[in-house]
């Protein structure tokens, strides 16, 4: 027997059974926690990160999705190292993703080299570098943004977003470079390429997506036989959607089709949610990857947080679905020394026997925690 993992198993096990023994939220009440303690919580997991971790990281997209949780813990909390680091992150980087100055050589598909500015892991850096120019502009911070996706949406291609993960790194760009720029364009390719990903990734029947085409049922099938869903793939979609109608217009033609989406969506995860607060990796089969993984969750529990607090969901159906979500990240996933475990590592699918325990954590991960608790103080703000 692994001593180790067992005596993980018995801790994870009290974790749950005495978050289950707790005085519940009184009735109305957001969650068990003040504006304080959550802040306490993100400035605990952000400074362990940095601490821990130099900015000088490249732009590619595990690195860019933590810096997106570290900007909204920015806004939240207004503290300066954060931005400082997000700021030095992007100067190491020039204000890019991938580097190559050679449009004919640009490449949409996979791949981590400098010619495949076009795909979108190299594009989510985007994000943070517009949410630092509205900050104090220049249009430098910008500017190869804007040539990149300007170019982009010049071609003839919508199928730029042909994996679930795409969404969350592209999509929040249009609108965030829409709204410093004012190009109509953005919105409009937007709406075609994300009707390019509905075709070949959304299942119109369970209201989720398959993390990419490999992965429609009945061609591929969790353990048990049954539709395989992986929580973080759905995870990056549900966040995206909340990360776009924040800033997409009221009057953007395809606002209420986003809308629906994103409500038809959270009935689908609410159904998932486990007791204990948690998603499995697949999320229609437990029992495909059995046990807790924190991107995942934390995601959803992002993207219900901003629902409720934007009206789009209801606060009396989906508040029980937060305080689930939340005591299993800041009681579970949560380690004494800031770190955030349960984390299943860098993949494309939920796989049968992976070990994601306490010590399994990764910068993406993060950014996800920081996402959630962030939107958590904006709901305690309004109470």
């Amino acid at each position: 027997m692994n001593l180790k993992k067992y005596a993980q198993g018995l801790l994870l096990l009290l974790a749950v059974t005495l978050g289950g023994c707790a005085t519940p939220a009184k009735d109305g009440a957001a969650i068990d926690a003040s504006r304080a303690e959550v802040v306490a919580i993100i400035d605990q997991v952000n400074g362990h990160w940095q601490r821990s971790t130099p900015a000088q990281q490249w732009a590619f997209w595990h690195v860019a999705a933590y810096q997106t949780g570290n900007m909204a813990a920015y806004q939240v909390t207004h503290n300066e190292a954060y931005r400082r680091y997000a700021e030095a992150w992007a100067e190491h980087n020039q204000w890019m993703g991938a580097r190559s100055p050679d449009q004919s050589r640009w490449q949409h598909s996979y791949g981590e080299t400098d010619d495949h500015v076009l795909f979108g892991d190299w594009q989510i850096c985007f994000q943070t570098y517009t949410d630092l120019y509205k900050l104090a502009p220049d249009p430098r911070k910008i500017a190869r943004a804007r040539e990149v996706m300007e170019y982009e949406m010049s071609t003839a291609r919508d199928d730029y977003w042909w994996w679930s993960d795409g969404l969350y790194m592209v999509m929040p760009v249009m609108t965030k470079l829409y709204g410093v720029t004012g190009d109509r364009r953005y919105l409009e390719k937007l709406h075609q390429y994300f009707e390019y990903a509905n075709r070949i990734m959304y299942d119109p029947v369970e209201h989720l997506y398959y993390r990419d085409a490999k992965y429609v049922y009945p061609a591929h099938a969790s353990v048990n036989g049954k539709k395989d869903f992986w929580s973080r793939g759905d995870g990056w979609v549900f966040a995206a959607l909340a990360r776009v109608l924040d800033e997409l217009p009221a009057d953007d033609p395809h606002r209420a089709e986003y809308v629906a989406r994103f409500k038809d969506m959270a009935q689908a995860l609410k159904r998932a949610q486990q007791p204990e607060g948690y998603w499995t990796r697949s999320l229609l089969d437990p029992q495909h990857a059995p046990g807790p993984e924190t991107s995942g969750t934390a995601f959803f529990t992002y993207g219900y947080l901003w629902g409720i607090n934007h009206g789009v969901l209801a606060r009396d159906e989906y508040l029980p679905v937060v305080r689930k979500g939340w005591h299993y990240l800041s009681k579970v996933a949560l380690q004494p020394d800031g770190r955030v475990g349960y984390v299943q590592p860098i993949g494309d699918r939920a796989i049968p026997g992976q070990v994601v325990d306490q010590d399994s954590t990764a910068d993406f991960g993060v950014g996800a925690f920081l996402l959630a608790s962030a939107e958590l103080v904006r709901l305690l703000d309004q109470e």
